[in-house]
């Protein structure tokens, strides 16, 4: 640990394997040391408020954003008990709800699993149930959303990515990234 002040600083470190797949070992790094300590490693770590597991899975993420969600619906439950109309209740969901499901999507939800997708889309759908109107699935705010990045990243020229978009000849479809992994294929940038 790092004395800075009064606080300290103790750095954590998460090894990400992505080659790594159930029933292959893992591959064991030699520790990591700073200034002469070592750096304690840890299986997940919270970054910008997303669950960074060390194998690349996102259930520890799905979980967290779940619990969070399913406790707000207690309130939706209770602005519905007090009779308010259905216009005040979405926008009391897309506020509280919806902001807790979507942060980050763009960055989790195309490698997440099904049985994450569902525990989401449950939450989705029980505040469907409550409103009385319908809401946009997660895997449709996942869409628009990538669909805006690669358009802001296209129009942007100094972005470190825009060179991954180029046009076909025809001048209307971009050009495919060919991806060997499921994991890739699944990213944000294949499925443009």
């Amino acid at each position: 640990c790092l004395l800075e002040g009064t606080e300290t600083l103790c750095p954590l470190a998460t090894i990400l394997n992505h080659r790594w797949w159930p029933g292959r070992n893992f591959v064991d790094h030699p520790p990591l040391t700073i200034d002469s300590s070592t750096v304690e490693r840890v299986s997940s770590t919270k970054f910008l408020g997303v669950h960074i597991t060390e194998d690349l899975t996102w259930t520890t993420n799905t979980m967290s954003l779940s619990k969070k969600a399913q406790q707000r619906l207690h309130f939706l439950h209770r602005l519905k008990r007090a009779s308010l109309p259905p216009p005040i209740l979405t926008t009391f969901y897309r506020g509280t709800i919806e902001s807790v499901l979507t942060s980050c999507i763009t960055v989790w939800y195309g490698n997440c699993s099904a049985a994450d997708r569902k525990t989401l889309q449950w939450t989705v759908n029980t505040a469907a149930k409550i409103i009385g109107t319908p809401l946009p699935s997660l895997l449709d705010i996942f869409l628009v959303r990538c669909s805006g990045k690669a358009t802001s990243i296209v129009k942007d020229p100094t972005h470190p990515s825009h060179h991954l978009f180029q046009l076909l000849p025809s001048g209307r479809h971009y050009r495919s990234i060919r991806a060997r992994s499921a994991r890739l294929l699944n990213s944000f940038f294949p499925q443009l």
